[in-house]
């Protein structure tokens, strides 16, 4: 259920340090768009929490990833190597509730 929040200073530091990483991991410019969120999972085995990563190229190619925890507690190392960059895109007229 979506609805509004009251984000914490150090959940927002959270978001805008996974969006920096990614930023940095896949060599983005200034100018690309990335989003940082995190999506609540009723499904049966997925975890409560997920952090879901989209960002587009300068060519406007979309891609994104899931990172299966709360944005506070992913760390550096849990992004995709930047090499796995092109399994990231996102195909076009694929249907993708998350990003």
């Amino acid at each position: 259920m979506l609805g509004p929040a009251k984000k914490s200073p150090e959940h927002l530091e959270a978001l805008d340090r996974v969006k920096e990483w990614t930023r940095e991991r896949f060599k983005l410019p200034e100018e690309a768009v990335i989003l940082v969120s995190e999506i609540v999972c009723s499904l049966p085995g997925c975890p409560p929490l997920e952090t879901v990563v989209a960002f587009w190229t300068m060519d406007r190619t979309r891609h994104h990833f899931k990172l299966f925890k709360p944005a506070l507690e992913v760390v550096n190392d849990d992004l995709p190597f930047d090499w796995y960059m092109d399994a990231l895109v996102v195909p076009e007229g694929y249907g993708c509730e998350c990003c």
